[in-house]
């Protein structure tokens, strides 16, 4: 029998030693997996893997994050780090203070795409521009959610919302934003990488991408940002276990995903 056939489980019986929890069903950090998001919604997923990455790198106790208006602002009542609430897209300016003040600390903001990239895209390019140590956290599923489910700036050709009901048109509405892309472009950004929670392959690298991005920032190397693709089943107007399809095939056909800068060659 080979090592491999050895290390196979038996299915046909019923296991000769009990089954045992190794570790933690959920990170410390969140502080209950309940919450009142659509189903389907991929923000807590994001929200966890953001969560176990600050506490694999001890920051637990050192950590501030500023949060954005959105769906995901309802999330701020079960993580238990220091939070500080922005005003619409003002987050980065509001992140860029507490770094100033606390510089030993990791500070985060955690952003839609109507907050960061409709609301306040000046105050994300010129944070990235001047370099700052802060790393920016973008939720994007292309759609106003909390405001009724309306096309954003990085609404894609085609995707339905509510005011795009035949499709955002490149003609009446105009090309979607590219954020990353365009952040990658500035001399004060050090690492700039895009990740999505539609499969388990995903959400793990969504993880490590989110800790790279941390680590970037408590090294010192300058301004960090992280866009992940999110579900929105509802905004969408499709079946919510339609969501990850939707996500791979049409905003990841646009917002392609991996890392776009880093502060040395390796990728992930």
């Amino acid at each position: 029998m080979s090592e491999r056939s050895e290390l196979a489980l038996d299915t046909e019986h019923p296991p000769s030693v009990p089954a045992k929890r190794i570790g933690d069903i959920k990170p410390a950090l969140l502080l209950s997996e309940d919450h009142d998001l659509c189903p389907g919604c991929g923000e807590p997923l994001a929200l966890r893997m953001m969560l176990e990455a600050i506490e694999e790198l001890a920051m637990a106790q050192r950590t501030i994050g500023v949060v954005g208006i959105g769906c995901y602002t309802a999330l701020t009542s079960i993580m238990d780090v220091d939070l500080v609430q922005a005003l619409h897209g003002r987050a980065p300016s509001l992140a860029t203070g507490a770094k100033r003040m606390r510089p030993d600390e990791l500070v985060f903001t955690l952003q839609g795409d109507g907050d960061m990239v409709n609301e306040g895209l000046q105050e994300v390019i010129h944070t990235a521009a001047r370099g700052e140590s802060i790393t920016c956290v973008l939720l994007n599923n292309g759609v106003f959610g909390e405001t009724g489910g309306h096309m954003t700036a990085t609404t894609v050709i085609g995707q339905r919302t509510k005011n795009t009901i035949e499709g955002r048109d490149a003609e009446y509405h105009g090309h979607p934003i590219l954020i990353a892309e365009m952040l990658a472009q500035l001399g004060g950004a050090a690492y700039v990488a895009r990740c999505g929670v539609y499969n388990a392959a995903e959400i793990a690298r969504t993880k490590r991408i989110l800790k790279k991005a941390f680590q970037t920032q408590i090294d010192g190397k300058g301004f960090s940002f992280v866009e992940i693709l999110t579900m929105c089943p509802t905004g969408w107007f499709i079946p919510t276990q339609e969501g990850p399809d939707y996500l791979d095939n049409v905003l990841g056909a646009v917002h392609k995903l991996g890392e776009l800068k880093a502060p040395s060659e390796e990728t992930d």
